[in-house]
């Protein structure tokens, strides 16, 4: 029987086959399409269609190539900008013969001194992303990219004598404190909320007047990394500090047009490092950018340091599996000098308890 609709939870389902002049040439098919509303169901049945259609009557087609699926995505700014080099080097090459070992090559070539992770997160990631909404959209070859090894990584790091994982330092409250001792009002009002939230610089700086409650003491925290918009709770102290800055208008430096007034005062996420850089200097205290001092000193303070579970403090701290920050935002809190000297440190032993012999009675 031809595709037929059906809904079964959220979506909308087909079953039947794709048929062709009155004949089937693809399926059985019970499957969701992934569309809430009929309509949406049905255009993915038209697409299926004549996908179908086309292959039975023409074959696969091979020639369909990278520049081609490239057409198909909708990339941001940066992506877009990532994709340039890959074009203009497989651009006509058909997309099945695209491998992931190829992508993977590109990074050595280049960009030779960077790293592993970059390769990926500049090269595999964007070319995979495109091959990959083809197949989703038209049915084109579906690609899956081994990560590189551990060894790749060391060899890559070796070579161009820089570790690409360096161990964050997080803060903690004494960091905390000079920072605060050294640093505007502006700057330090950033840091307590960001130390005490666990929210990102982006999210931080993106606050204006309208993203506050104050006789709730609530924060909006605008959707990032995946998660929905929220609103936190924050320290009565926090918000208090955060009512007392007049918001500033940033100036974009690209237009250098005034933004809308913010409470902190900057306009991107990378404009606090030149001033954090002279504050900590001023303070005498190593720097530390916005994500350890915020977010991996948030998690390692609670969990570390105040033995909170790391259940309560990843879902106060916006995670939605507490296995993540555990793997990567708890640091040690322990120097390993003193773990070694543990070995060497003898047990306290309490003073054994004299207890007086009872007496005998007579009777015994």
């Amino acid at each position: 029987m031809p595709l037929e609709i059906y809904k079964r939870g959220r979506f909308y389902w087909v079953k039947g086959w794709v048929e062709y002049n009155g004949r089937p040439i693809a399926g059985p098919y019970r499957r969701s399409t992934k569309a809430s509303t009929e309509a949406g169901a049905r255009d993915w049945i038209n697409r299926e269609s004549e996908l179908q259609i086309r292959r039975h009557v023409v074959g696969d087609e091979p020639s369909k190539t990278f520049s081609d699926a490239i057409m198909l995505y909708k990339a941001s700014p940066k992506a877009a900008k990532q994709l340039i080099p890959i074009v203009e080097e497989i651009g006509d090459m058909p997309l099945q013969a695209i491998s992931g070992a190829l992508l993977k090559s590109f990074g050595s070539q280049w960009k030779p001194m960077a790293s592993t992770d970059t390769w990926w997160r500049e090269i595999v990631t964007p070319a995979r992303s495109v091959i990959n909404n083809a197949h989703e959209l038209i049915g084109t070859p579906l690609i899956r990219v081994k990560p590189y090894s551990k060894m790749e990584r060391i060899a890559q790091d070796k070579l161009r004598g820089k570790l690409s994982r360096v161990e964050r330092v997080p803060a903690d409250k004494e960091w905390i404190e000079a920072f605060c001792m050294a640093a505007d009002p502006y700057n330090a009002a950033l840091v307590r909320f960001m130390f005490e939230t666990a929210a990102r610089i982006d999210q931080a700086i993106s606050l204006t007047a309208e993203d506050l409650k104050p006789a709730e003491n609530k924060v909006r925290l605008k959707a990032q990394k995946g998660h929905p918009e929220d609103w936190v709770t924050v320290s009565p102290e926090t918000m208090g500090e955060m009512l007392a800055l007049p918001p500033k208008r940033p100036k974009n430096r690209k237009t250098g047009r005034f933004m809308s007034p913010r409470v902190f005062g900057y306009g991107s996420s990378t404009g606090y490092n030149t001033r954090w850089q002279s504050i900590c200097k001023r303070a005498g205290i190593p720097y530390l950018s916005a994500h350890p001092a915020g977010r991996h000193g948030y998690f390692t303070e609670l969990v570390v340091r105040q033995g909170v579970d790391p259940v309560t403090a990843a879902e106060a701290g916006r995670w939605s599996d507490p296995n993540l920050p555990m793997r990567i935002y708890a640091h040690a809190g322990t120097d390993e000098a003193d773990v070694r000297a543990r070995f060497r440190t003898n047990y306290a032993q309490d003073d054994p308890v004299q207890t007086p012999k009872s007496k005998k009675s007579k009777k015994e």
